[in-house]
């Protein structure tokens, strides 16, 4: 029979397992949440086959499992490296409660052995060769009491301190990346949305470093009121060996439009955003490449709020307000991000591919570009990993981002982004 519970994690582990992916509910004494959930439960493997599943769920598991470290090992061994394992444990918190629940009648007997840590399980899950992506908390109120159980569970459980004191823990982990061969170089498609700068088209080609073997670089402009299209016209088709240029102009409006059109149009293994301001380097991006490639991150996000900036690369109050939307969607993505709005960032284009087929899920009003990926890459349990940079001030030009009006389009985004991610 299906518990209120049940319902409750199958909605939580759906956050990161989306309608249309495969999950393989291993060992549970409990209820098969692959019976719950909105995704395709995957086919047991024979001993020795590799597992063939987006997610391998563990809902319980550990605490009935006698060689924890034996069990998530042979996993490892199974699992595809793009696969997530996904693994609920109750806190030790509600141990006695637990057990007089069973001792009521309530719940049902089970033959739990092991109460396990946050410590405990992170040791584990290193031990057998994977990484934590992220660990939330979860469910104050395991039964259903009309209303109430709704409001606590959706709105107090995720707060700070409530938090601690919640029953369930879930936790995402990926198995680490296995090097890439030395000789393989994927290559690189870098797509610079364009407005209003016309100054800085030619340095970027002149600046941009090589990377893989056959890097392109895609201009999309949109709007621009100076010559900016025309200098991108004139580099249309340019290839010196080392750099093919495309080009096209945007038909929406924002830069989040911008990059989604460029991305569409890559045709290389690994993506990547760069800012036609030049405020970040053209000659920083080998290191977005080298976390990327190396397995370090699967999102590969710029901070520019850690090594000292340029006197009037950022005014003092949009310095306020990135470092207060870094601590709000940190706490949303249950990944520590630093600077939400550096406009760089890399990632595979096989996992933006799946990113963008969900992203119905978040909608696409998002004018910067930067949230609907942050948002993406979170709900897949992509490795979330920051590059630290320093940020210019502008040579030419004025910045197409208004504070105020764009200011509150990023509170409704938080907010929205926190319904679909945290208060659910």
């Amino acid at each position: 029979m299906t518990t209120y519970l049940d319902q409750l994690l199958a909605r939580y582990v759906g956050l990161v397992a989306a309608p249309g992916d495969t999950v393989l509910n291993v060992g549970s004494t409990g209820t098969d949440l692959t019976t719950v959930g909105p995704w395709r439960a995957a086919r047991e493997p024979g001993e020795g086959h590799p597992i063939d599943a987006d997610h391998v769920l563990l809902n319980g598991t550990l605490h009935y499992e006698r060689d924890i470290d034996a069990c998530l090992s042979r996993l490892r061994a199974a699992m595809r490296d793009e696969s997530r394992l996904i693994v609920t444990y109750y806190s030790a918190l509600w141990r006695p409660l637990i057990a007089l629940a069973t001792a009521l009648g309530i719940r049902r007997r089970t033959p739990e052995q092991n109460w396990l840590t946050h410590g405990d399980i992170r040791n584990f899950v290193r031990l057998a060769d994977f990484e934590v992506v992220r660990t939330e908390q979860k469910v104050l109120f395991p039964v259903r009491i009309p209303l109430l159980s709704g409001l606590v569970n959706r709105f107090l459980a995720p707060l700070p301190l409530f938090s601690s004191l919640c029953l369930v823990n879930v936790l995402v982990a990926r198995p680490r990346p296995r090097p890439m061969p030395a000789e393989r170089r994927p290559s690189v498609s870098i797509v610079v949305p364009a407005r209003n700068e016309a100054g800085n088209i030619d340095a970027i080609v002149d600046r941009l470093p090589a990377m893989g073997p056959e890097d392109e670089l895609i201009f999309v402009e949109g709007g621009s009121s100076d010559d900016t299209w025309r200098r991108i016209q004139r580099l249309e088709g340019v290839h010196d060996g080392r750099l093919r240029i495309r080009i096209a102009q945007q038909e929406g409006t924002g830069k989040g439009d911008a990059v989604r059109k460029g991305f569409a149009m890559a045709r290389n293994e690994v993506l990547m955003i760069l800012d036609a301001d030049l405020s970040v380097p053209p000659e920083d991006l080998p290191k977005f490449y080298a976390a990327l490639v190396s397995g370090k991150g699967e999102f590969i996000n710029g901070s520019r709020l850690v090594y000292p900036m340029e006197r009037r690369a950022m005014r003092f109050l949009n310095l306020l307000g990135n470092k207060f939307f870094a601590m709000a969607f940190s706490f949303v993505l249950a990944q520590d991000v630093k600077d939400t709005l550096c406009g760089t960032k890399a990632l595979m284009r096989a996992r933006y591919e799946r990113l963008a087929a969900e992203r119905a899920y978040f909608g696409e009003f998002d004018p910067f570009g930067d949230f609907d990926l942050l948002f993406g890459a979170a709900r897949m349990g992509l490795a979330i990993v920051e590059v630290p940079i320093t940020y210019r001030e502008r040579t030419y030009g004025e910045t197409n981002i208004s504070r105020w009006r764009h200011g509150a389009l990023l509170f409704a985004m938080l907010a929205f982004g926190a319904r679909r991610l945290k208060f659910v």
